[in-house]
Formats: structure tokens, sequence, C-alpha cells
């Protein structure tokens, strides 16, 4: 199974959360790209964050983003 384009850009969003405070949310302007508003509302719609523009991780967001955040880290070129 391939990563699809839409689930890319949710890993997006949830690698620019700062995981080292959870008093840190973060805010998808609507100037930003289609791709980052769209992967923004269905993170809100699958429960991982708190409104559909950003906000808070909810703690099943937490735990999908330290996943990421650590998947990033092992993959990152050396």
């Amino acid at each position: 199974m391939l990563y699809s384009p839409e689930i890319i850009a949710e890993l997006n969003i949830l690698a620019q959360f700062n995981l080292h405070s959870n008093q840190e949310g973060i805010k998808v302007h609507s100037s930003a790209g289609p791709d980052a508003i769209a992967a923004t509302q269905r993170l809100f719609t699958k429960g991982l964050i708190t409104q559909d523009d950003g906000g808070y991780l909810t703690s099943l967001g937490l735990t999908a983003c330290e996943h990421t955040q650590n998947l990033l880290q092992i993959l990152k070129p050396s």
C-alpha cells in the first residue's frame, strides 16, 4: 500500500506540531495552500486536532504526531 497524497499532506501537518509543549498549537491560515487546508480539516474530522484550522493535538493526535515525527527522524538522510 502506497501513501496517498492526502495522507502525505496530513503527515506534513502533524510534523509541524511541537512535541515539547502541549501548550503550543498550530494555525493553518486561509492563505495556506488548498492541500494543507484540506489536510487540516481531515485531521480534525479524524479527531487528531481540536479545530478544523489547527488548534492543539488531541490525545490520539499526540500519539499520531509522535509516530509521525519518529518516522521522519528514522528516515532522515544521514
